[in-house]
């Protein structure tokens, strides 16, 4: 314990109390620090202009929901030893350390998923794995095996990383307050007041369960009114564009006019591992930096993803329905877009979406932890979707799914040649382009 409380001023939990020695110098390592400069929403501020906060503050945030859920599974009489508390406040801080610039775009080109690069940062040698280890000798791989669900108690795992825990507890909340919607609205506290834990494993009391129906269905809403907004996921396709333009071109041997090494060692890395030092130089404003100079490149195409990156010049989105003739449309449209001088590859993009409020079926196939159980009045314990009629009545109906064509119409209204018309009338005519 230090000798004096720390405390972070926060818009959404108000102030977030640091009492632990070990978690005050985790924050201040580089590899935290690091966090605030990339953006918890990635592209999504493109919809939604405030939509700016950090990846650091969202850290915190998980960190003071796990202590306010100890705090409360504690006052119940669960008993966490002094390391179950620590590990727990520690893997709620440091959840997201592996994230890189514009989050999922920037994960999609290195192929390899966030949590690998929060595991391999907490394990490889950094400050992060000075600090715990320094703490105790072997603390680091235990914190590593909650990031990666491998830890032997899945009642810790539970509370970062199930279908309702302070991750998503934050991130809701945050993510609705800085957007400005109201779909984040969910009542926090009264969710942590009903947790429980009965045989090793959370539940909640099914007096909470009106407040766990609007969490479940405001993260639907989140997710399909926020976080895949047509023009942030445009946004998010263009990073990836630019990011694989650039690995292409090196692929190539195209010759940069600008010093490219940072993005070699990121793209084309030795025995095809990333060093965790490279990837740690990355953050959103490394990107848009690289942007700003490739507009000075002769490759017509990663020059002009680059101007759509710093300057918002977004694909053009049309919904569509997946069949035999759609992929024979866009076959002849992409055939058309070559006649114009447009490379389908970069500029005919497809996207699709699935979300379910509530994985119903996660229980059956996945550890116990993924489901949210209800402790009910006489003691017994049943599955949300049994009790609430609201729950089932989603989860019986169809998921949600959404089929997205981006175009750029700005090249085809601007082009001179002639054989855009045909582009544009299949468009009309095939995807109802204007409709």
């Amino acid at each position: 314990m230090m000798y004096e409380e720390k405390v972070f001023k926060d818009a959404v939990h108000g102030y977030i109390h640091v009492e632990d020695r070990i978690i005050w110098d985790l924050i201040q390592t580089r590899e935290f620090q690091r966090l605030r400069r990339i953006k918890q929403l990635g592209g999504t501020y493109m919809a939604f202009h405030t939509g700016e906060h950090s990846r650091f503050s969202h850290s915190l945030g998980v960190y003071s929901i796990a202590r306010k859920m100890i705090h409360g599974l504690s006052r119940e009489k669960v008993v966490f030893t002094e390391e179950e508390r620590l590990l727990t406040l520690v893997a709620a801080l440091l959840h997201d350390l592996g994230h890189g610039p514009f989050s999922h775009a920037f994960e999609s080109i290195i192929d390899e998923s966030h949590e690998v690069f929060t595991s391999r940062i907490i394990m490889e040698d950094t400050e992060i794995n000075l600090i715990l280890e320094n703490y105790q000798l072997g603390f680091a791989k235990k914190v590593s095996e909650i990031i990666m669900k491998t830890y032997p108690n899945p009642l810790i795992i539970s509370l970062i990383s199930s279908q309702l825990d302070a991750d998503r507890l934050d991130y809701l909340l945050r993510d609705g307050y800085f957007t400005g919607t109201s779909y984040g609205e969910i009542d926090v506290k009264r969710i942590l007041r009903t947790m429980r834990v009965v045989n090793g494993k959370i539940v909640y009391k099914v007096s909470g369960m009106h407040a766990i129906e609007d969490y479940l269905l405001s993260r639907y809403q989140m997710y399909w009114q926020v976080y895949l907004h047509p023009s942030a996921r445009s946004f998010e396709l263009i990073v990836q564009g630019m990011l694989r333009r650039v690995a292409e071109l090196l692929h190539s041997g195209y010759k940069f006019k600008i010093n490219i090494e940072l993005f070699k060692q990121l793209l084309t890395p030795n025995q095809g591992l990333i060093p965790v030092s490279v990837y740690l130089k990355f953050d959103d404003s490394v990107i848009i930096y690289y942007a700003s100079q490739f507009l000075e490149e002769k490759d017509c195409i990663l020059k002009d993803l680059a101007d759509r990156l710093l300057n918002r010049r977004l694909l053009k989105e049309i919904y569509y329905r997946p069949n035999r003739e759609t992929a024979k449309n866009l076959e002849e449209i992409k055939r058309e877009l070559e006649n114009v001088g447009i490379n389908p590859d970069y500029y005919l993009l497809t996207d699709y979406q699935i979300k379910v409020p509530y994985d119903y079926y996660g229980h059956r196939k996945k550890p116990f932890f993924e489901q949210i159980e209800l402790l009910m009045r006489d003691g017994s314990i049943r599955e949300i979707s049994e009790v609430s009629d609201v729950i089932q009545g989603i989860v019986s109906g169809k998921p949600k799914r959404e089929y997205i064509l981006y175009f750029p119409r700005d090249l085809l209204m601007h082009s001179p040649n002639p054989a855009r018309q045909k582009v544009l009338q299949l468009l009309q005519e095939k995807f109802k382009y204007g409709s």
